[in-house]
């Protein structure tokens, strides 16, 4: 499954006092309008910060998770920073996210996430969610917020990237040009058998891919001011067609969590899974294992795992036998600043 539970998004999001990965990264939390949606969404800016301002936050702090210690609304360091857009799970949070904005942050990128309309905890909408092509323009609608604010001026626009995880990780290649066929999409679903946790929660929902918008969900929402994008286990690869493929620009990352039995067969983009690699060789693809696809989810304390396992939620502290999920975050937040050249 790429779907983030109810508990586990709850307890990423929430915020409390203590650990540290660096006193450096500021945040800013605010709502912003999004007139594609008519609502309002949750906007989170994360940037390189003067450690003597702000108050000291941690964010994804909880009984199962640690956090990431960052300066709310501290003042910004003096620069001019490549700008990085950050995109979510389904039923995720950009602050589950946080661990990887904080690197991409000490690495000199100013990082900007959303709590995706329809496609977040607490705002879920399993139909509504699967319009893929609102979740770019959230990142633009947030995009052009910053930019209009006070943190604007910090912002080098020349030096644009994308990333995101599972379904978010599906929205950075979608910025990057990658287009997906709905048709293709139902047949993976018909042919999996059941062997698929997304296909499982389609039908369970009612929700036909073939009754979907098809001009809009294969229409291309490339960004022409992103230079690179990186995708960490990317949903919705099945079923891609190679006109469609060819249509992802050659600077692409995409990062499969796992071997074996423990990749998640959703987000498999090798021969064993979608065979998408196989379309697009020239992009650079790395595998991080041992690991699963929820070793991307923040730090779990030493009592996380008993603590899912007694409010009967996903494993989602259960890393596979030799997994370093600090070493994971820490190859994954290397990889992505190496390829946007931070």
């Amino acid at each position: 499954m790429f779907r983030i539970t109810a508990l586990t998004i709850a307890i990423a999001a929430g915020i409390a006092a203590q650990p540290a990965n660096a006193d450096t990264v500021g945040v800013h939390n605010s709502m912003i309008f999004a007139d594609h949606h008519g609502r309002d969404m949750q906007l989170t800016v994360y940037y390189p910060a003067q450690n003597d301002t702000g108050a000291l936050t941690s964010f994804a702090e909880n009984p199962v998770f640690f956090g990431n210690q960052m300066f709310e609304d501290a003042s910004v360091v003096e620069g001019a920073f490549p700008v990085v857009l950050m995109s979510h799970g389904l039923g995720g949070r950009a602050a589950a996210m946080s661990w990887l904005a904080a690197g991409l942050v000490e690495k000199g990128a100013v990082v900007i996430g959303v709590d995706h309309p329809n496609s977040t905890f607490r705002d879920f909408d399993m139909l509504a969610g699967m319009d893929h092509w609102t979740r770019p323009q959230d990142l633009q609608a947030a995009l052009d917020h910053v930019a209009a604010s006070e943190i604007g001026a910090s912002l080098d626009m020349s030096r644009m990237y994308a990333t995101g995880f599972s379904y978010g990780g599906w929205t950075a290649l979608s910025m990057g040009g990658l287009r997906s066929s709905a048709d293709g999409y139902a047949q993976y679903c018909e042919q999996t058998n059941g062997g698929s946790t997304h296909c499982n929660d389609l039908k369970r929902a009612g929700i036909d891919m073939r009754a979907l918008d098809a001009d809009q969900w294969e229409a291309s929402y490339r960004d022409a001011r992103i230079s690179a994008v990186a995708a960490i286990d990317p949903a919705f690869t099945y079923g891609t067609p190679q006109d469609m493929a060819d249509d992802l620009m050659e600077e692409a990352l995409v990062i499969i969590l796992g071997e074996g039995e423990d990749r998640l067969q959703a987000t498999d983009i090798f021969e064993t899974g979608s065979g998408f690699a196989a379309k697009r060789p020239d992009i650079q693809t790395q595998v991080i294992a041992p690991a699963f696809h929820f070793s991307a989810l923040p730090l779990c304390k030493p009592n996380g795992a008993a603590i899912l396992e007694e409010e009967k939620d996903d494993p989602v502290c259960s890393d596979p036998e030799g997994a370093d999920r600090k070493a994971i975050h820490e190859d994954i937040v290397q990889a992505i600043a190496a390829h946007f050249d931070l």
